[in-house]
């Protein structure tokens, strides 16, 4: 074989893989609203910085002489490509060819597109687009297989070293769903896409006759917490993931990305924005975009865990994770759902060596019959052991609120406590509205007017209620304006870089 055979053999090959599964089905694939995979990773990805691996493995048919009749192309994608500039590896199913079906995949594609992150240390960027298994597998192989998750080790490894996305950009089941919340962000789209253990004609042998909408759409998972973000289409998605990204170090140990420092003028407005009647709420999210650097604040899983508002954001453009209680949502009293999410922030926080700013008013965990049956304390145990593992600095904003178990979570106070509280400051074991008739029911029942007693407590105890007090009896370390609260996150994040990268983080992350 000559040189000019080889390259006309390649070039042969290399137009039967780019045509994926061929123009009937990439039309299909369009008419349904969705993108094929190269041109995922076009859209994604820094314009001709796509290297592909793997370009021309698949099946291949060939005639009696040798010669190649056609070439079925592998339907997983991977390769290097830039997103802003930085080196990362990118993958994607490719749905027109066998509907991306993970076993009717080359499994070693998959292993070594995973094995590459980790041992690149590059960030991982996942277009999933597939099912799992297919019974046609077992047809095609004249055998049944003991099931394995390829390359699962290396799944694993890379959470607790690389920044990894999923974007579900389809309809997706079993190892597919697995693959696309093993990720530190999950994006599904509104117009697109679904998620599922088993799909509806799967789940109709067990009884329950659903569609796909209500068994496993972006809905379902938003609320349910399996999808962190849900945006409106495939390049809402991929703008998401540009702009997590920006925010992480590219692996563990590195440190983290500024970006363009921001003066932000003192905000006199938030002196207001607390009420003075406790029975009032008021809008966090107000908070947030005051105090970090305008347009910086990216919120993560808002529609689950809802008490408590996760976020990255900037601050002097440093790279910052924030918590934030929302008053509007149970008081920001911590659900079990609340729990599992603080935990699971906390964790990412840890593991990339992000700073974290927690913005306080917790009454505690939610009570009631509800609360106990969803094992609130168990989850929320969790959640404080993620807080008090946690190495890297922290500094807490005491807004209002600070009560009882879930409360004493707001940081860790056996270290050095960077703390602040506003004057709408109110904390304690329990607030006093509830814990007045518990703790003095004898008094009160022996009194002969009620109400006048318990008046006359409240009035008792309200004024020993003043957050100044507490101050001191340095209680608490300082209590500021909060107007001033900005100047305080600038100190507390420059003096934070000191120890960023010198810890090792102390937990495993887990999805």
């Amino acid at each position: 074989m000559d040189s000019s055979d080889g390259l006309g053999q390649l070039r042969q090959r290399r137009a039967e893989a780019l045509a994926m599964g061929g123009e009937e089905k990439v039309a299909r694939h369009h008419a349904r609203g969705k993108l094929d995979a190269r041109t995922r990773i076009d859209r994604l990805c820094d314009d001709g910085t796509f290297r592909e691996i793997g370009s021309i493995s698949g099946s291949a048919r060939y005639g009696e002489d040798g010669a190649l009749l056609s070439l079925s192309p592998a339907n997983f994608i991977f390769g290097r490509a830039r997103i802003d500039g930085r080196d990362v590896v990118v993958t994607a199913d490719d749905f027109t060819v066998r509907g991306g079906a993970a076993d009717a995949s080359i499994r070693e594609k998959v292993v070594q597109a995973e094995k590459m992150a980790w041992s690149l240390r590059l960030p991982l960027v996942r277009l999933i687009d597939g099912t799992g298994g297919s019974v046609r597998t077992v047809e095609a192989m004249g055998r049944t297989y003991v099931p394995a998750n390829p390359a699962w080790d290396s799944v694993i490894r890379n959470l607790e070293t690389v920044p990894v996305v999923a974007l579900v950009l389809g309809s997706v089941a079993g190892i597919a769903s697995a693959r696309a919340v093993s990720a530190h962000l999950t994006v599904m789209t509104r117009s697109t896409s679904h998620m599922f253990i088993a799909g509806p004609p799967v789940v109709k042998r067990i009884g329950i006759d659903t569609d796909k909408d209500r068994l496993g759409g972006p809905s379902v998972h938003e609320k349910a917490g399996a999808a962190d973000l849900v945006v409106e289409d495939e390049e809402a998605a991929f703008a998401a993931a540009r702009t997590f990204l920006s925010y992480l170090p590219s692996s563990v140990g590195e440190g983290l990305p500024r970006g363009a420092g921001a003066r932000v003028a003192a905000d006199e407005t938030l002196r207001d924005i607390v009420p003075a009647d406790r029975r009032r709420t008021y809008r966090m999210r107000d908070v947030l975009t005051r105090t970090m650097d305008p347009g910086s604040v990216f919120e993560m899983a808002p529609k689950f865990g809802r008490a408590t508002i996760t976020a990255f954001a900037r601050i002097d453009g440093f790279p910052v994770a924030v918590l934030a209680s929302d008053p509007n949502i149970y008081g920001g009293g911590w659900s079990a759902d609340t729990c599992d999410k603080v935990a699971r922030f906390l964790d990412l926080a840890e593991t990339f060596r992000l700073p974290v700013v927690h913005f306080v008013d917790i009454p505690g965990f939610m009570i009631g019959p509800e609360a106990e049956a969803a094992g609130t304390i168990r989850r929320g145990a969790r959640a404080i052991a993620a807080v008090y593992r946690a190495t890297v600095p922290v500094m807490s904003v005491l807004v209002r609120k600070c009560f009882g178990v879930a409360g004493a979570a707001h940081m860790n106070p056996e270290g050095f406590r960077h703390r602040v509280a506003w004057p709408s400051g109110d904390w304690g074991s329990i607030p006093l509205e509830g814990g007045i008739e518990a703790a003095y029911r004898a008094e009160l029942d022996a009194a002969p007017d009620r109400d006048a007693k318990m008046a006359e407590i409240t009035d008792r105890l309200e004024a020993l209620r003043s957050p100044f007090r507490t101050a001191e009896a340095f209680g608490v370390e300082e209590i500021i304006d909060p107007a001033e609260t900005r100047a305080h996150l600038v100190d507390f994040i420059h003096l934070a870089q000191r120890r960023n990268l010198r810890d090792a983080p102390a937990v495993r992350y887990r999805p």
